[in-house]
């Protein structure tokens, strides 16, 4: 069973269970407990949000499939389609280094400036993640609770992940996580990598 659940603009979270991308790029919300971004869960539901998805930040492919919305607008239902096993958070100064990750996420270049320049002490936070898609997609009625900018929250359930399947076989998904390893460790100091488990 699992309650806990990580925000992601609704874009982002097709793309991983698409398998178009294993990495987020995070920063954390206004709203972070302790006002910094942590990774305090490793297996999450993915809950996509809206509000905040900006076309002008991705990449042409992934900008054709926002529509903007009203700030403050929200579905009266959401749809989890995925959760995923957080296997390795890297904090990384350099944009240079995440500027090089640009084949393997659906941000652009506007978007790691961006981010960057935000909260410029802290640092960024990429996340791999592997990602199991439900067989059955769950619909949940939207809630106060779960809205304002932070990145984590508590459904007020907990769901069974067991009907569910890897977006990526292992192979497939290791060889594209080795690849992003390989690319930051040439301008940060990274923790190793370690497969599938973080904690």
């Amino acid at each position: 069973m699992l309650q806990h659940a990580l925000k992601e603009w609704s874009v982002a979270v097709d793309a991983l269970v698409q398998g178009q991308t294993i990495l987020l790029l995070r920063k954390g919300g206004i709203r972070e407990v302790g006002n910094h971004f942590q990774v305090p869960h490793q297996r999450v539901w993915l809950y996509p949000t809206y509000e905040h998805q900006k076309t002008n930040l991705l990449k042409p492919q992934w900008a054709t499939q926002v529509t903007p919305v009203a700030a403050g607008w929200h579905p009266t239902q959401v749809t989890i389609q995925a959760w995923a096993n957080i296997t390795q958070v890297w904090t990384v100064r350099n944009e240079q280094s995440v500027n090089s990750l640009l084949p393997f996420h659906i941000w652009n270049e506007q978007f790691v400036t961006e981010r960057f320049r935000w909260k410029p002490s802290q640092p960024l936070h990429l996340l791999l993640m592997r990602v199991y898609r439900l067989t059955t997609p769950v619909q949940l009625d939207w809630q106060a609770a779960y809205g304002g900018c932070r990145s984590w929250l508590n459904l007020e359930t907990p769901r069974d992940t067991k009907q569910s399947v890897p977006v990526l076989d292992e192979q497939t998904w290791t060889v594209t996580g080795q690849k992003i390893y390989h690319q930051i460790q040439q301008f940060e100091t990274i923790r190793s990598w370690q497969g599938n488990e973080i904690f």
